[in-house]
């Protein structure tokens, strides 16, 4: 049985912060991946007239920034982190309601506290195997 006081020193200390770090992470990187983004489309949309000018240099520039800014957004995979931490995220919010509303697996569970930390760590466990096999398919691709 989790005690009352236990349960909300567990909504501060882990589910609240939690839920903050996702939030904070996913808008992070949805930004990162809005700025490579609009910058691969750039760098391409001006290259071609670069070119047509017949400015070697900025043209050079410009080809090698394309590269380099698309290698960066594939290697650190902004998009795909902003899917992630967004999701779980969601889920996490979705999950309090559930427990608010004594809603689904809350509605008959004699302890609803333990269901709530249980499921809540059973997410946040899943989202780290997730991370865990985004870095580690980083990895492979890079060799």
């Amino acid at each position: 049985m989790v005690e009352k006081g236990d349960f909300d020193k567990y909504l501060i200390e882990r589910y609240n912060r939690q839920v903050k770090w996702y939030d904070e992470k996913s808008i992070l990187n949805k930004k990162l991946a809005d700025i490579f983004q609009i910058s691969i489309i750039f760098l391409a949309a001006i290259t071609p007239v670069l070119a047509a000018l017949e400015l070697k240099w900025p043209t050079i520039v410009s080809s090698s920034l394309i590269a380099a800014v698309s290698g960066i957004f594939r290697y650190c995979k902004f998009d795909e982190l902003w899917h992630n931490y967004r999701t779980i995220c969601e889920t996490l919010r979705k999950e309090k309601n559930f427990y608010d509303f004594k809603m689904n697996d809350y509605e008959d569970a004699n302890n609803p506290e333990k269901v709530f930390i249980e499921r809540v760590e059973h997410f946040i466990s899943q989202e780290n195997t997730e991370w865990f096999s985004i870095v580690k398919k980083q990895k492979i691709e890079m060799t």
